[in-house]
């Protein structure tokens, strides 16, 4: 046993000098010249039918000499990537250990000198592996004994990926600037610098926000070094740059660029950089069912046609049994703005978050409570109201969900604590960062979300309280046949976020909705969705409206409004609300996307509190467990459709205005009180009597 002890001691000490050794030995110092060529890059649909086919364009590169390179760029590239360069023996141990971990519990890596920077863009070998950080340690250490910092330093900023096609800081400056590396100013070389890590997604053409964030980095670096004064720091400006010159050969200028551009930044989180991208003759095989994607644009543009031309659009389909992401619409110029990332508050399409998290209270609150839904009411200082005309005396948690009483929803997030409703959609898919410092406006949608984060943690309801991450991307293949990514082989199999039965009471809660609102699916099969709306500051006008919803098999959020958050009206110049446009727009996507498709059931229901009675006249969407009863709400549903249908603008248009203050404006309930769409199959239209209770 001490003999086995003391050969284990030997190896760990031996081993890593003789593998050094070897590598040492067999491991030949690149050349800035030997930078990889770049090659066709390839992404697929799912069934492998091509989405885009993508050369780089407009390869630029130019070589400098480093005294041709101001001092203040020089500092700015080393502020952003490298402070120790001069003194670090061409690795960080301290980073190697933190990339190593990293990557031994599934992470990306990362802990990379400008040397061994070097080293992966002049062999190209960019993969995710311990043997390539071996590797890259051999030949930092090794370039740092045959090369001066300078020599280093002069390849490096000639090698170097700076986005835009432009290889090295002379191309990169003729790209950004217009002009020689010896002409940039610090802002400018600052702005450039910043860009190193991850230059498709961070140019400020892209994403203004992030280049400016990093741009501040570098100079503060700068200062921290000593390479420039604060007082210098102080009269910096962000410096005014060109617009990219053309795309990249093969991007789509359809809808499905955006697709491309979404999986461009998934692969970059993944780990794979856009020189990998570039060099290694990729194929990328996404999420995306082309048949669901040509349903997608079909109905976006369909139920889009003949409405006024400011108005925008966006819809993402998940799978709520693996997070894939089944269909993708950020808007018909693909080189444009991504409506499916742009940040919009959700309206009353938040409520099933407040009813998740009264379920989880110690003393749950069932989907059969009773609450006053009168309107107006005073809450914690907020005149919160609901849809003009469509209130309750009292009325159970499912009621208010089918008819979107803002009064209840904001009573119970104050109840239960507005943390906790932020909690709630946090576990659910939500991002934490825009649900900070939540208030009772929380319960009527006031907090920032995208169309995709609302897929996707609908999706978790979907899977019975399993939440997963959406992804495009399913698995990247090299030209040679290495396998670098495969979602399948390393993906998680998802969180248990809330349980079976709470998930499903939440379900249980919008199974009323699409039929109450006149967007069931075609095929009557069971659905759970959630319509929202959100006022303008301008009286009677909205500026948002959603229409969110799923099956087992597929959860889907469609978005409607505008680039200037001004109001949203139809082709009759009335407002919108969520069962309006987004309404449409869902339904016929949802009714082609399963057509043909088994139809699933919902899991065992069992009611949590309370148990829920449907009060709605219409019966319930496929739901088990929950009875109709002929009460005072369904009378008051009867009087909501026949003024709905006395006629067109005096229709209910009725959006609940929730608080008529602050950020609690405008939530419209879900319902058409029995207005038809004009008639058409697809559902698609808008143009027939009043809205009556839709308005979240």
């Amino acid at each position: 046993m001490r003999r086995i002890v003391l050969w284990g001691l030997v190896a760990l000490v031996v081993g890593p000098f003789l593998a050094f050794a070897v590598g040492w030995v067999g491991f030949a110092v690149p050349s800035s010249d030997e930078v990889a060529n770049t090659q066709v890059a390839t992404f697929t649909f799912a069934d492998g039918s091509p989405l885009a086919t993508v050369r780089p364009n407009n390869i630029n590169r130019i070589n400098v000499t480093l005294d041709q390179v101001p001092a203040s760029v020089q500092h700015a590239v080393l502020s952003a990537e490298d402070r120790s360069f001069f003194s670090n023996p061409g690795f960080d141990l301290s980073g190697i250990g933190r990339a190593v971990w990293s990557q031994l519990t599934g992470g990306i890596g990362g802990g990379s000198t400008i040397t061994q920077q070097y080293i992966k863009v002049t062999t190209g070998q960019d993969q995710i592996s311990l043997w390539r950080k071996y590797k890259e340690i051999v030949l930092a250490a090794k370039i740092s004994k045959e090369q001066t910092k300078e020599e280093i330093l002069e390849n490096y900023l000639n090698a170097i990926y700076l986005g835009r096609g432009a290889y090295g800081i002379q191309a990169a400056s003729q790209a950004y600037f217009g002009k020689d590396v010896q002409q940039l100013s610090p802002s400018e070389g600052a702005m450039i610098a910043g860009l190193i890590q991850s230059p498709s997604r961070w140019d400020p053409a892209k994403n203004e926000e992030k280049s400016r964030e990093r741009w501040n980095f570098v100079l503060d670096g700068e200062v921290q070094m000593g390479w420039m004064t604060q007082a210098e720091r102080a009269q910096m400006q962000f410096p005014e740059w060109l617009p990219p010159s053309a795309a990249e050969g093969g991007i789509p200028g359809d809808a499905n660029g955006h697709i491309y551009n979404q999986v461009r930044a998934e692969l970059e989180d993944r780990g794979i950089s856009e020189s990998e991208i570039n060099t290694e003759g990729l194929t990328v095989q996404t999420t995306i069912d082309p048949e669901k994607q040509r349903e997608a644009v079909e109905a976006a543009n369909d139920v889009m046609e003949g409405q006024p031309a400011n108005l925008r659009t966006a819809l993402v389909s998940v799978d709520p049994k693996t997070g894939a992401v089944l269909a993708y619409f950020g808007g018909n110029d693909g080189v444009g703005l991504d409506y499916a990332q742009a940040s919009k508050q959700p309206g009353s399409s938040f409520k099933p978050f407040v009813v998740a998290a009264g379920l989880e209270q110690p003393n749950p609150i069932g989907l059969g409570a009773q609450y006053d839904g009168s309107s107006p009411q005073t809450l914690a200082g907020q005149e919160v109201s609901n849809s003009e005309g469509v209130s309750c005396g009292r009325c159970s948690v499912k009621t208010a969900m089918t008819q979107s009483i803002n009064t209840v929803f904001y009573r119970m997030a104050l109840e239960i604590g507005p943390q906790k409703v932020a909690d709630a959609a946090i576990r659910a898919g939500i991002p934490a960062a825009p649900l900070a410092n939540p208030t009772g406006g929380i319960s009527l949608g006031d907090k920032n979300v995208t169309t995709e984060n609302m897929a996707s943690a609908f999706a978790t309801f979907a899977a019975d309280g399993v939440a997963r991450e959406p992804y495009l991307v399913a698995k990247v293949t090299t030209s040679d046949g290495r396998i670098i990514y495969d979602h399948d082989a390393g993906g998680s199999p998802g969180t248990q976020a809330f349980s079976q039965q709470v998930a499903r009471n939440v379900t249980e809660s919008m199974t009323d909705v699409a039929s109450s609102s006149r967007i069931p699916l075609r095929d009557g099969r069971p659905v759970a969705a959630k319509t929202g709306t959100v006022q303008s500051s301008v009286e009677g006008q909205n500026n948002d409206a959603w229409t969110v919803g799923y099956t087992p098999q597929i959860a889907t959020a469609v978005w409607v409004g505008t680039d200037d958050n001004s109001p949203i009206k139809n082709s009759a110049g009335r407002p919108i609300y969520g069962r309006m446009l987004p309404g449409s727009i869902w339904r016929q996507f949802m009714s082609d996307a399963l057509r043909g498709t088994d139809v699933e059931a919902w899991s065992k229901f069992t009611p949590i509190g309370q148990a829920p009675v449907s009060e709605y006249a219409g019966g319930s969407s496929g739901s088990s467990g929950s009875s109709t009863s002929g009460d005072g709400e369904e009378r008051q549903q009867r009087r909501s459709r026949d003024s709905g249908d006395n006629g067109g603008d005096n229709g209910g248009d009725r959006g609940d205005s929730s608080s008529r203050s602050g950020s609690n404006r405008g939530d419209s309930g879900n319902g058409d009180s029995g207005n038809s769409d004009s008639g058409n199959g697809n559902g698609n239209g808008d143009s027939g009597n009043g809205d009556g209770n839709d308005g979240a």
